[in-house]
């Protein structure tokens, strides 16, 4: 699995058993005794989720959780909460956090939402990396070309192309191998497609 369980909390005895929990289900993990030495520590290219604990020595979890939000974090947030925190909690979730998990916590409960979340980062970031790469080949294209490939897209026949534009039916077929060369696409359908899905 990719992506890596940072655990935050400032009580030792809890974060060695958390680590060894989910490393017996084949999660790693990494941890930090206070929100001071993740935030030192924390890099954009971090993947995985948090487990954060709401209470802490020195800045809260809700503190660094607000601090990450202001840094673009990312990272999705599962707050460990105790009994009095569950108010506190949800607030957390209007603003963005994944979950809250009350303690005393069931493991295999703990652990089935930490994968969900390992999951949920998963996908966005391979998300954010499809976006990123149709943005690179939308953007070697040339005027002509993204003029060609919208009519394409519109169903337009290469001799209404043509018209259109006021150039060649050959012209018209160059620009059109060199859009679907440099989107990485052999037909308009793929092409098509491939648009439709970065919109989805």
């Amino acid at each position: 699995m990719t992506g890596r369980v940072f655990i935050v909390d400032d009580d030792e005895a809890i974060r060695d058993a958390l680590a060894w929990l989910l490393q017996s289900r084949g999660v790693a993990a990494d941890v930090f005794p206070s929100a001071e030495a993740f935030l030192a520590a924390w890099t954009p290219c971090f993947a995985g989720c948090l487990l954060l604990d709401i209470r802490m020595e020195g800045m809260s979890g809700l503190d660094l959780f607000d601090r990450l939000g202001e840094l673009g974090c990312r990272l999705p947030v599962i707050f460990l909460t105790g009994h009095g925190d569950v108010p506190m909690a949800v607030s957390t979730l209007k603003k963005g956090a994944l979950d809250f998990v009350e303690k005393p916590f069931n493991d295999n409960d703990l652990v089935d939402r930490v994968i969900d979340a390992l999951e949920w980062d998963a996908r966005q970031r391979a998300q954010d990396a499809g976006a990123a790469s149709l943005a690179a080949r939308m953007a070697v294209l040339t005027t002509r070309e993204r003029q060609v490939m919208d009519l394409v897209l519109a169903g337009r026949l290469n001799k209404v192309i043509a018209d259109a534009l006021g150039i060649t039916m050959r012209t018209v077929e160059v620009h059109r191998a060199h859009v679907f060369e440099k989107m990485g696409v052999k037909t308009a359908v793929e092409l098509a497609r491939l648009l439709a899905g970065s919109q989805g």
